[in-house]
């Protein structure tokens, strides 16, 4: 599932926000803001968790709604409609070039850390100097 959610990042980034990406590894130890959408698939559920440094989701406001400088909650919001975007966009890929079918929940922010989290997958995302973190974990 992780791979079908980096996917659809990398199309966020290309047809969204247009910006150039690279894909890395592991994320660095930047302070990240999280959310996290609930995932069934194939009988299970997972809880994939996307996080962005303050960099990141300050640069997807600017491009979203014009905001060169935000407040805390702005960009609470940002980050919500960041993780339906992209895990909606994972929805349809699963279900078009993956015939799986993904039934998703509502975003909720969270502010744990990711260790805190203890994912049982991660990707992270290099974006124009920001970084976005993916990481799934099994429920």
């Amino acid at each position: 599932m992780l791979p079908i959610i980096v996917e659809a990042a990398a199309n966020f980034c290309l047809h969204q926000i247009r910006l150039p990406y690279e894909i890395k590894p592991l994320p660095s130890q930047k302070r990240t803001l999280f959310a996290f959408i609930d995932i069934e698939a194939n009988g299970t559920t997972h809880r994939a968790y996307i996080g962005c440094d303050p960099t990141l989701i300050q640069t997807i406001t600017e491009i979203f709604l014009g905001e060169d400088e935000s407040d805390e909650q702005t960009l609470t919001d940002m980050l919500l409609e960041t993780t339906n975007m992209i895990v909606g966009s994972a929805k349809v890929l699963a279900a078009e070039a993956y015939d799986t079918s993904m039934m998703i929940a509502t975003p909720f922010f969270v502010s744990e850390e990711l260790a805190s989290i203890q994912p049982d997958a991660v990707q992270c995302i290099d974006i124009n100097n920001g970084e976005l973190t993916i990481a799934l974990k099994r429920l």
